[in-house]
């Protein structure tokens, strides 16, 4: 439930990024347990994944099979002469050559097919597991942390299922097929084969860690990369507001130098690694060339020409598929670290989990009570120091303070985006840790100071928090605001397409739709987090007589600067640093004299000075 350092992107150029906090870190090495469970994911399509493990045994003994059917037709048909037999077996090549084919065919398109829908459900888990972690962790991590997830890490498992399990299986058998064939026809040739195998597992052994390294590192920095670009686009406005263009381009050099580098480092490596691996295939084929020969030119039992070219196919379908493994096994340990940091972010458990026992919140009147809550962000600076209140059902709570006093917190812990560390929050009587949280969002509506807007039109943003409502009802809320004139204005009305984050629509604009959004829901809590802060004056005034309106018989609580709004306040609660140090209404608080006489005066004096020039 504590907030911690978040950041990331350019702020971030230093730090491993591709972490979040609470994941296991990635291995890096083939982790059989890390297969297992990626395995599970197939399970819904045992069908085609079995007949593709079909498809692959038979797959990976063909090849073989054609190398040994070279063999027979030469020591066979050509060596005896035999013209017809010559057709009937070339005939014979060539259909199943074409059989080969067929099965390659289908072996590639259900192992499409299957890496494609496992990398979906994976995304659909990924995606519903997002949603249900708590604000804690979207206030830690940045954006493209999260969206690395679903296209760095997800492009690599689906890969990893696609091509490298099943090539890699397909290229072992080929080998093996391979090697049971050469066994059988001359098993001293055979062995001078097997003596590439210590050699092979001494570089693999020797080159396994530097690849996992490699590969983890090279995951971690484009994730870097990709964060700093969500956060570049985020916050351009910002960026070019303070004209800093230029320093984040710098800093952002350096991320993207930093991961060139670490892609160059697995590029040397393996670069050095794959063609050695080569290097060593050729040079047994060499030493096959120089023994097979003998045998044929001195010995008199030795293998026929035909064996000796047969053992020479087989040699190259044992040896051909080493580089191949080499490089399935960098991008299997490509695919295993996406694999581990999807999985570790699936593992990563929410802040707070409601209880098996929690009840649904029968409809309410609205009363809200802070019980000596305490909270904190980070556990040495409290947000909230035993804070105490009621709210009667249809009062209107102002609060007020300056930045960090506490007011944005009461309105998380009333939404129950966060769980107070002590002390309980009640409505109508009701613990907040003992009802679901779905059964308070549907009685509860908000307003907050940044709203964000949907791709789509007007009319589906407000749609969006009554999808069973009509036109008519939207007609109906906006009728009640006042704010008719307002929408007829904008170039299509209702109907008007809002880009993304609303995109298209004045900030003035996006709040009255998020207003008609709100009130569409008919809660019976509502919360103006700073909801007025993007109107001018004057939309404003149009506001107030319908927010009045609105605002009765509904408890609702109001977070502004702008103190205009809150004059009306049944309650007014003054925070500072985490506690209430004046509660009153308007007039009340000005006789005292105190804090908010203060504040008001400091406003009053803002909006009636002259403009200075």
């Amino acid at each position: 439930m504590k907030l911690g350092g978040g950041g990331g992107g350019l702020s971030s150029a230093g730090t491993k990024a591709g972490m979040i906090e609470g994941e296991r870190p990635a291995s890096g090495v083939l982790d059989l347990g890390l297969l297992k469970r990626l395995f599970t994911f197939t399970r819904p399509y045992a069908k085609s994944r079995n007949i593709l493990f079909v498809l692959v045994i038979v797959r990976g003994m063909q090849l073989p099979i054609l190398a040994w059917m070279v063999g027979a037709i030469i020591d066979s048909t050509v060596a005896n002469k035999d013209l017809p037999m010559l057709f009937w077996s070339a005939g014979a090549y060539i259909v199943f050559a074409a059989f080969t084919d067929i099965t390659f065919c289908f072996r590639m398109r259900l192992a499409l097919n299957l890496g494609e829908s496992v990398i979906r459900d994976l995304r659909i888990k990924i995606y519903d597991h997002l949603l249900n972690m708590r604000m804690g962790y979207f206030h830690r991590y940045s954006l493209g942390r999260s969206i690395s997830r679903f296209t760095t890490d997800a492009e690599a498992v689906r890969m990893g299922v696609q091509d490298v399990l099943f090539v890699t299986l397909v290229q072992g058998g080929q080998m093996i097929g391979a090697a049971v064939l050469m066994a059988i026809y001359d098993p001293i040739l055979f062995l001078i084969v097997l003596g590439l195998v210590p050699i092979l597992w001494v570089l693999n052994h020797h080159f396994r860690k530097r690849l996992s390294t490699a590969h983890r590192e090279v995951q971690e920095s484009y994730s870097r990369v990709t964060s700093s670009i969500a956060e570049a686009v985020n916050g351009i406005r910002v960026t070019q507001g303070f004209v800093r263009g230029d320093l984040n381009t710098s800093l952002f050099h350096s991320l993207a130098q930093d991961h060139a580098e670490q892609n160059m480092k697995l590029a040397r490596t393996t670069g050095f690694f794959i063609p050695l691996l080569e290097f060593n295939s050729q040079l047994f084929i060499a030493i096959l060339i120089f023994f097979g020969g003998y045998q044929v030119l001195y010995l008199d039992h030795g293998i026929q020409v035909g064996e000796l070219i047969m053992f020479f196919f087989l040699a190259n379908l044992f040896f051909s598929p080493i580089q191949n493994l080499g490089n399935q096994y960098n991008n299997a340990l490509n695919a295993l670290a996406g694999a581990e940091r999807l999985f570790n972010f699936l593992d990563l458990k929410p802040d707070w989990e409601e209880p098996d026992n929690v009840k649904d919140l029968p409809p309410i009147q609205g009363r809200v009570e802070f019980d000596r809550v305490k909270f904190s962000y980070n556990e040495d600076r409290p947000a909230l120091k035993g804070v105490s209140f009621t709210a009667e059902p249809g009062q209107t709570i102002a609060l007020v303070g300056h930045t960090g006093s506490g007011k944005s917190t009461i309105i998380n812990l009333l939404s129950k985006f966060y769980l107070p560390d002590e002390g309980r929050v009640l409505i109508d009587g009701h613990d907040m840790t003992e009802i679901a949280g779905a059964s308070l969002y549907r009685q509860l509506g908000m307003v907050q100071q940044q709203n964000l807007l949907f791709s789509g039109t007007v009319l589906t943003n407000i749609l969006f928090a009554k999808p069973g409502a009509t036109r008519e009802d939207v007609h109906e809320v906006i009728e009640a605001l006042g704010c008719r004139e307002l929408f007829e204005a904008l170039p299509e009305g209702l109907d008007t397409p809002v880009g993304e984050k609303g995109g298209g629509l004045s900030l003035g604009q996006r709040q009255l739709v998020c207003f008609a959004r709100a009130m569409l829901a008919d809660p019976r809590i509502l919360i103006l987090d700073e909801a007025t802060s993007s109107i001018d004056a004057m939309t404003e005034l149009v506001l107030q007589e319908a927010l009045t309106r609105l605002l009765a018989n509904r408890t609702s609580f109001l977070v502004a600067h702008r103190l205009s709004t809150i004059r009306r306040a049944d309650l007014i609660m003054v925070l500072q640093q985490g506690e209430i140090i004046e509660r009153g209404n308007h007039e009340n608080l000005l006789k005292q004299d105190g804090t908010y006489a203060q504040l008001y005066r400091q406003f009053v004096q803002a909006t009636t000075e002259p403009p200075k020039g």
